[in-house]
């Protein structure tokens, strides 16, 4: 009988509870226990998942072969460290840490330890995304909206380590060869940190992508649009679809543009997430998460965006 993978889940308030629910029902996974300096929100999920709540970090991970981490971002550093040096597989919610030098610390230590450590780029797993991969093709303009209203949740970061990182991750992803140049303009309008944001990223491949990340709209907004010869695609990532218009050929020189309208299935993106970061550590050489390496990538274009854009706001006033 093949052993389970015994988990659990350091910080259980939006995201984490989310993680500790779903690996509750994963096969081959066995959750021990949460943790969170939230005593009554600990033992409410606890409560919710039927295991024990752990006060002390410590006594969890000598328990466990596996966390994930749903701790605050300036946290990320200090708890993902003593996972590792543990000897626990990770995977952190994005961004991998606050600053860049802290995420390759993180994987550094990682591969000094042999253990996994990858990164919640939730969108990835979007069920649509998949079906969007294979349809992009040397892509010469690509816009990106991110969207939503405001909630004090996440304020402790700026929006485009919040929500931007989302589509920084996924051009990265996209082989769109090294970036050549990065123009960035956003404004605090909510809190004392960036809460919109336009990036205008230019690609080696000539690719040139466009970004918006606002948490301050009034609704929600998770779109990607990807222009390239011969054809447009339009992918939601909230509602799982995509509209694909392709130019068609025809006799005597002219041409049609054929709409086709694709969904992607109802797999929901964080369970195909924790079930990636499970098969990675059980050994299926077809799971694969976002590395950690990946991780810092991401926080490392987002980084440079957030200086440039506080370069441009000066001494502006809040």
């Amino acid at each position: 009988m093949t052993q389970s993978l015994r988990v659990g889940v350091i910080g259980v308030g939006h995201l984490g509870r989310h993680h500790a629910r779903i690996y509750g029902t994963l096969p081959s996974v066995t959750l021990v226990g949460v943790s969170d300096t939230d005593t009554s929100r600990g033992h409410l999920v606890a409560d919710e998942c039927k295991v024990p709540y752990f006060q002390d970090v410590d006594e969890l991970l000598s328990l466990v072969d596996a966390v994930s981490v749903a701790v605050p971002t300036s946290a990320h550093g200090v708890v993902v460290t003593t996972c590792l040096q543990r000897g626990c597989h990770v995977l952190v919610e994005k961004p991998i840490a606050s600053h860049v030098w802290e995420g390759e610390q993180l994987v550094e230590l990682a591969k000094v330890r042999g253990t996994i450590l990858q990164v919640g780029h939730i969108e990835r797993f979007n069920p649509i995304v998949e079906v969007m991969r294979p349809l992009v093709s040397q892509p010469g303009f690509i816009e990106c909206h991110r969207l939503s209203p405001f909630q004090p949740r996440g304020t402790d970061v700026d929006v485009v380590r919040d929500l931007m990182i989302h589509d920084l991750d996924l051009l990265l992803s996209l082989g769109l060869g090294p970036i050549l140049q990065v123009e960035a303009r956003g404004m605090p309008v909510f809190t004392d940190l960036p809460d919109i944001a336009n990036v205008r990223i230019f690609f080696e491949s000539g690719c040139l992508a466009n970004l918006t990340a606002s948490r301050i709209s009034t609704g929600r907004l998770r779109k990607i649009r990807v222009y390239q010869r011969d054809r447009y695609l339009s992918v939601d990532f909230g509602g799982k679809e995509a509209v694909m218009n392709t130019r068609r050929s025809l006799e005597g020189g002219t041409f049609e543009v054929e709409t086709q309208h694709i969904k992607g299935d109802e797999g929901d993106a964080l369970t195909r997430e924790l079930g990636c970061f499970v098969q990675s550590i059980l050994g299926n050489p077809s799971a694969r998460g976002v590395s950690g390496e990946e991780g810092v990538e991401a926080l490392r274009v987002a980084t440079q965006v957030v200086s440039l854009i506080q370069q441009h706001a000066g001494h502006s006033p809040r």
